[in-house]
């Protein structure tokens, strides 16, 4: 007995096993317009076998699936036939199209349903699964409806952002001000760009045939990873106050933060080798629906109890920097909680069809939202009264020295002298030169 739902648009198969209940493929259909269109072949002398179409109503998929405690015709006992929800590929069912061949051997059916038998499956397939014939919706299952156009759209937002901060980075350099976080940022804003293209090629691909390139998918979230985890960087450092109040973060604060990124990058490529690796297509609809994206949710809380202790301590030591820090503080304290409330919130608010689109949607937004944040925030203006760097990347004192007093809005203000020298342990040091 085979079992289908949905995932892919176009699928040619087949195999042969031992179950008498396979899953095949999840797929969300539109009333109106969404169509399948078969071609199945097993050997006569296993008929009769049936294809089996589920709806996620909590009587019928949720009951059965890993469901170990039903056989094969009870899982089947919850369609409804009236509803045509099962297939019987024979000869006596006119409208699974079958007819046999290669001498009486083979059923070959072309239309659409399923089989039934005893001794478990072997079946070779093809299925068509369409939602009308747009461009745009054609291959794509409701759930993904609108992911391509908004994958374009924060495509060009991404890039006009990226370019923005090219232009402010010119500026900032002309007046010796383009730190190490700005240029952290301009990286993670790139990344963005770059994971967002591979996701519109992959998409476009995905509308063209119903299959896409998955590599091409795996590298859009790996960019889109490596992104996150530069700008996560960054705001740490700028909460320890590295390029605000400092020049060198301690040797200490320097391993302990490697340590913890490191540990981070680790777990977070693990998390992402298990959504690649070990999601059930009959279960995931998108990635945080999973115990891995609860693992990625719990470490974003991990990453704002840090975030929280060195902004806390950056305030206490340097109090003349809340014009800078007040703001930023509150703004990113909401982007660290939104990517996990959102999650929550889709996860019991939103129906399954629609939520991985909306989720698509709103997580890019989050994304935006912090990268624009930061650019306002840094944007070299004297109007700019939180223009957090006051000192000269030319001018930076001694290790360990602490900044002095800034006024309320110095724009290029400057007062003391370093050059910048990474080592191992001081990763994120800059040394005192003669000059």
């Amino acid at each position: 007995m085979t079992q289908y739902t949905t995932q892919y648009i176009s699928l040619s198969l087949s195999f042969s096993l031992s179950q008498d209940w396979v899953f095949l493929t999840r797929f969300c259909f539109l009333t109106d317009f969404g169509r399948l269109d078969f071609k199945f072949r097993y050997p006569k002398a296993r008929c009769c076998q049936n294809i089996l179409l589920y709806f996620d109503d909590s009587s019928q998929w949720p009951a059965v699936y890993k469901n170990q405690d039903k056989d094969c015709y009870q899982k089947e006992a919850v369609l409804r036939p009236e509803n045509n929800q099962v297939i019987n590929l024979t000869t006596h069912y006119s409208w699974s199209g079958c007819v046999v061949e290669e001498g009486g051997a083979v059923l070959s059916c072309v239309g659409g349903r399923s089989f039934r038998s005893g001794d478990g499956l072997e079946l070779q397939y093809e299925m068509r699964l369409t939602n009308g014939q747009s461009f745009w919706t054609r291959h794509f299952s409701a759930d993904e409806f609108g992911i391509l156009e908004t994958d374009i759209t924060f495509l060009f937002i991404f890039t006009l952002v990226f370019l923005l901060s090219c232009y402010f980075a010119h500026t900032l350099k002309g007046r010796q001000l383009l730190h190490t976080t700005y240029k952290m940022f301009m990286t993670a804003a790139g990344v963005e760009v770059l994971s967002l293209l591979f996701f519109c090629i992959y998409w476009g691909h995905y509308a063209t045939d119903g299959v896409g390139n998955p590599s091409l998918k795996m590298m859009g979230k790996l960019l889109f990873s490596v992104s996150f985890l530069v700008f996560l960087l960054m705001l740490i450092l700028l909460g320890k106050g590295f390029t605000v109040t400092r020049g060198r973060i301690s040797h200490s604060g320097s391993v302990k933060l490697s340590v913890y990124m490191t540990l981070y990058t680790i777990t977070y490529i693990i998390l992402f080798i298990y959504e690649a690796e070990f999601f059930d297509p009959g279960l995931v609809l998108y990635g945080y629906d999973s115990p891995a994206g609860y693992g990625l949710m719990a470490l974003q809380a991990l990453a704002y109890v840090w975030f929280c202790y060195a902004v806390l301590i950056s305030l206490k030591q340097h109090p003349h920097t809340q014009a800078f820090y007040l703001p930023f503080f509150t703004a990113y304290t909401l982007w660290f909680f939104a990517v996990p409330v959102t999650a929550l919130i889709a996860n019991f608010g939103i129906p399954r069809w629609a939520r991985e689109k909306i989720v698509n949607g709103i997580q890019l937004g989050i994304h935006l939202y912090a990268h624009t944040v930061f650019l306002i925030l840094t944007r070299p203006s004297a109007a700019n009264k939180n223009f957090p760097y006051h000192v000269r990347t030319s001018q930076i004192g001694i290790m360990g020295s602490p900044v002095p007093s800034s006024p309320p809005h110095g724009y290029g203000n400057a007062s003391y002298i370093s050059h910048s020298v990474p080592n191992f342990t001081e990763l994120f040091s800059i040394n005192k030169v003669r000059i």
